[in-house]
């Protein structure tokens, strides 16, 4: 797990900054899952649906934990994909690689679409179709310029979301606790007696395999690290800040909503609003839509500049095409950047074209990435930790409590798989998910079985080729 540079081609640029880093892994993982999917979760579990919470909040902890450790030791825009390469060869990567970059793009039209629809409940006259292309068009223009303006816009928008949480908490506090003139805080009924847990243990494993989904978008952060002048300090920072604070936004904000909005309610369709209202807050549905939107589209902004710097980084080693990793001026893998958002306007257009027959065919194909991308993760720094230590490798950031915590994160995610193979809904889109790894997966090992192993370039501790065509 030696630090490495990259000393072929145009580099990507290195000016993220730690702040940037840090508002990046925060805003990734408050998104709209949290925002407009938490009433669904409260809806399977109850009040209880908070204990869900807690063991996906533990796992993405310990992932971040394993791709902060990673990061910081060898950034790359790769990122996970490489740590899966160095850790089980090539093949292993590149799957992992183009999973992820799949699910980006997909998510890049959903993310697209669903900003236009809730922005035109707001304003009707405005067109869906129109209103997609222009979100499309303006956040691949901010990230076709430096990556160093691409982090500040990252920053701004994350800054909105986190804002909003606080305000949100703060007055869901107050609400709770009879601040509020005029209003009759509803107490903690609902977590009393047979209402805590109305479906039981089932209830609660069926938001667990809900909830896994809130948290995607955080291992965002172990890519840009590879952007950030000092990669092993900012990682430490991002980690260390990041982790606390996705706990008590998303605990905290979960909590109050599951303690005003019984389960049943038809507010859970939009539970933020529903707690607003609740505590006569005037405009509540519409400050909350604007803040979806601005969810949305932070998650658009983030998955194009992953899904680009996926395809550089395997692009770069020979498991993309070439062209993917030609970087410009402000160096910027333009023609990744374009190929990824091309996607998702092809996506877009046959989606408006053909309503409900595209979008939610691919979704569901691509639905239970993050997953296998956090198991990849804990699995990688299994093994890669294991031979660090083996060879007595300094690190600048160690995972604490392993190897036990990594294998605990592994059991929760078996877990969650299990729970995911026995619902009626999410096992088809588990299926599906496992069918397109395998189809890469031997994409990528006859793609392999092409290469040419010549010794450039190998790392001298480990003697393994660098593979080129």
């Amino acid at each position: 797990m030696e630090q490495q540079t990259k000393t072929s081609g145009r580099p990507l640029g290195t000016t993220l900054k730690p702040r940037q880093l840090t508002m990046m892994g925060l805003g990734s993982a408050i998104g709209a899952g949290l925002f407009i999917g938490s009433g669904a979760g409260i809806q399977a579990a109850g009040p209880a649906v908070l204990i869900s919470y807690l063991v996906a909040g533990t796992l993405i902890i310990l992932v971040m934990w394993a791709l902060g450790e990673m990061a910081a030791a060898n950034p790359d825009s790769g990122a996970f994909s490489v740590y899966t390469a160095r850790a089980y060869g090539p093949v292993a990567g590149a799957t992992v690689g183009w999973l992820w970059w799949l699910q980006l793009v997909v998510v890049i039209a959903a993310e697209a679409l669903g900003a236009a629809a809730l922005l035109a409940t707001i304003f009707p006259a405005l067109p869906v179709w129109l209103m997609a292309f222009v979100f499309i068009v303006l956040l691949t223009a901010v990230n076709l310029t430096s990556v160093k303006n691409f982090g500040e816009f990252e920053f701004w928008f994350a800054l909105l979301k986190v804002a909003a949480i606080v305000g949100f908490l703060l007055v869901g506090a107050a609400l709770l606790l009879g601040w509020l003139p005029g209003v009759q805080s509803p107490g903690l009924s609902n977590f009393t007696g047979a209402g805590f847990a109305p479906s039981g243990f089932a209830g609660i494993a069926t938001a667990l395999f809900v909830v896994a989904f809130a948290f995607g978008g955080t291992e965002i952060v172990s890519v840009a690290a590879a952007e950030t002048a000092e990669p092993a300090r900012s990682v430490k920072k991002a980690v260390r800040t990041v982790l606390w604070r996705i706990l008590v936004f998303y605990i905290g904000s979960i909590f109050i909503i599951a303690a005003v909005v019984p389960v049943g309610s038809a507010g859970l369709k939009s539970p933020f609003a529903a707690v607003l209202d609740a505590a006569g807050m005037p405009g509540a549905a519409t400050a909350i839509t604007l803040v979806a939107v601005a969810a949305l589209l932070s998650a658009l902004n983030a998955n194009l500049y992953g899904a680009s710097r996926m395809a550089f980084s395997l692009a770069e080693r020979g498991d993309a095409p070439r062209l993917l990793a030609s970087v410009s001026k402000a160096r910027v893998p333009v023609i990744a950047v374009l190929a990824s958002v091309a996607f998702g306007v092809v996506t877009v257009g046959l989606e408006l074209a053909f309503p409900e027959m595209v979008l939610p065919v691919l979704l569901n194909i691509v639905g239970s990435t993050c997953l296998l991308v956090w198991t990849s993760a804990l699995l990688a720094q299994l093994a890669l930790r294991l031979r660090a230590d083996r060879e007595g490798t300094e690190l600048p950031l160690r995972m604490p409590g392993f190897p036990w915590l990594t294998g605990f994160g592994l059991l929760i995610l078996a877990a969650i798989f299990t729970v995911g193979f026995i619902g009626e809904d999410s096992r088809p889109q588990l299926l599906s998910t496992f069918s397109l790894v395998a189809l890469l997966a031997v994409a990528n090992w006859l793609h392999q079985r092409r290469k040419v192993p010549v010794f450039v370039g190998a790392s001298e501790d480990h003697k393994q080729p660098a593979l080129v065509d």
